[in-house]
């Protein structure tokens, strides 16, 4: 049999049988968001909060500003604790009230 046959024959098969997958490459995967985070910024500034947790870095919080620039932020700063110990006891009655 020739070569050329064969090697023919496998590409078909695994083009056939070979699993397709949605997944992103792993250099997206695994790459975080946030290089650097800044640790002074006015809260009034602030539009939205986004957080961001992946299994291959460390919790991250993105902050979009009025001006539509996203930064990142310092997940240890004392008014963003304090911000997220609250929402967290908000969550918790919110839960407790509807059982």
């Amino acid at each position: 049999m020739d070569v050329r046959v064969i090697l023919v024959a496998v590409l078909v098969t695994v083009t056939i049988y070979g699993s397709v997958s949605d997944a992103k490459p792993i250099s997206l995967v695994e790459r975080c968001w946030c290089r650097s985070t800044v640790n002074t910024i006015s809260q009034r500034n602030i539009r939205e909060l986004k957080f961001v947790h992946t299994p291959n870095c460390p919790f991250q919080v993105i902050a979009k500003l009025k001006n539509n620039k996203e930064v990142c932020l310092n997940p240890e700063t004392k008014w963003l604790q304090q911000y997220l110990e609250k929402a967290i006891e908000k969550m918790k009655k919110a839960k407790q009230q509807g059982n």
